[in-house]
C-alpha cells in the first residue's frame, strides 16, 4: 500500500506547488451540523464532503447505517470533488481522521491509490499557526477520475460469522461488551470478536501512534503480519480508520462495510455480551 499519511508541513508545502484536492469529511456520530463547522473554517482549499450522502449509499436496515454508495455515484462525486486519474487526494477531519478515513478507505476501495489522511487532522493544521478559511470553496475544476469498486478487501456478515482469522471490533469498549448501544437495535458483539477501539490508534494529539507503537498493539491481540484480520464498527465508518492504523503496522485488513448495526438488524445473527 502507497504511503497512508501526510503531515501538516508536508500539505502545507505541496498547497503551495503542487496542490492536491483537498476534502473536509467534519462528520461525527450522533451530530448532523458537519456543514456548518466546515463554513465556520476549514484548511484553505478544503472542498467539503457529506458523509451521510456522499460516502454512503440508500440500503435495507441489514445493510448497516451507512451502505457503501453505487459506484457510480461514487464517481460523479469524485468528479465534482475535482479528483482527476492522476490527482493526488489529501482527506481529513476535527476527530482524529475517525471520519475521514471513510473517504480514504473508500476511494481507495474503487481504485484511486493516491489518497492520504492529514495526520492530526484539522487540530495539527491550527496548532501548527497555519490558516485558515470560513464559508464555501468551489473544485478548482471538474475531475475526470474513472472508480471501479474492488481494490480494498471486504467481508459479508456470512464472511463474519465463519471468520477464520481475527475479527477485530473497532467500536468502543462499553459498546463491543453490550452495556451500552446508543445507535443500534442490539447490544454486544458479533461471537468470536475481539475488541480493538479505533481511539486507542491515536494518542492524545489525535495522530496516528507510530508504526511500532501500532504494531505492538496489534501483536498483544495475537495478529502479526500475514495473519487473516477482518474489521467492523457501529457502521463501517471508524473501520475503515483501524484499516489505516493496521495497515501501518504492515498489517492487510478486510473491511465489514455493514459492521455491528448490519448485523444486529438481523434477528438471526447471535449476539454475544461481556468482555470475550
Amino acid at each position: 500500500m502507497t504511503d497512508i499519511l501526510v503531515s501538516v508541513s508536508e500539505l502545507a508545502s505541496s498547497l503551495e506547488r503542487n496542490p492536491p484536492v483537498l476534502l473536509d469529511v467534519r462528520w461525527a456520530l450522533g451530530r448532523t451540523d458537519g456543514r456548518e463547522r466546515y463554513r465556520e473554517q476549514h484548511i484553505p482549499t478544503a472542498v467539503y464532503v457529506d458523509l451521510p450522502t456522499e460516502l454512503s449509499g440508500p440500503g435495507l436496515p441489514t445493510d448497516g447505517r451507512h451502505p457503501l454508495p453505487d459506484i457510480a455515484d461514487l464517481q460523479a462525486s469524485a468528479r465534482r470533488w475535482g479528483i482527476g486519474t492522476d490527482t493526488p487526494v489529501v482527506v481529513y477531519d476535527a476527530t482524529g481522521n475517525q471520519a475521514a478515513a471513510r473517504a480514504w478507505w473508500l476511494l481507495r476501495w474503487a481504485g484511486h491509490d493516491d489518497v492520504r489522511l492529514l495526520d492530526g487532522g484539522l487540530t495539527a493544521w491550527q496548532d501548527a499557526g497555519l490558516p485558515v478559511r470560513s464559508g464555501d470553496e468551489s473544485p478548482r475544476a471538474e475531475g475526470d477520475v474513472v472508480l471501479r469498486g474492488g481494490s480494498m478487501p471486504t467481508v459479508t456478515a456470512d464472511d463474519a460469522a465463519e471468520f477464520s482469522g481475527t475479527l477485530l471490533d473497532a467500536r468502543a469498549g462499553e459498546r463491543y461488551r453490550g452495556e451500552v448501544e446508543p445507535m443500534d437495535p442490539r447490544a454486544g458483539h458479533i461471537p468470536g470478536a475481539v475488541s480493538a477501539p479505533t481511539a486507542e490508534n491515536v494518542g492524545p494529539d489525535g495522530r496516528f501512534r507510530s508504526r511500532a507503537e501500532l504494531r505492538d498493539r496489534f501483536t498483544s491481540l495475537g495478529i502479526r503480519p500475514g495473519d487473516s484480520v477482518g474489521v467492523y464498527c457501529g457502521s463501517g465508518v471508524t473501520a475503515a480508520h483501524e484499516v489505516a492504523a493496521l495497515a501501518l503496522a504492515g498489517i492487510d485488513a478486510a473491511l465489514f462495510p455493514g459492521s455491528w448495526s448490519a448485523w444486529s438488524s438481523d434477528p438471526n445473527r447471535p449476539v454475544a455480551t461481556g468482555p470475550e
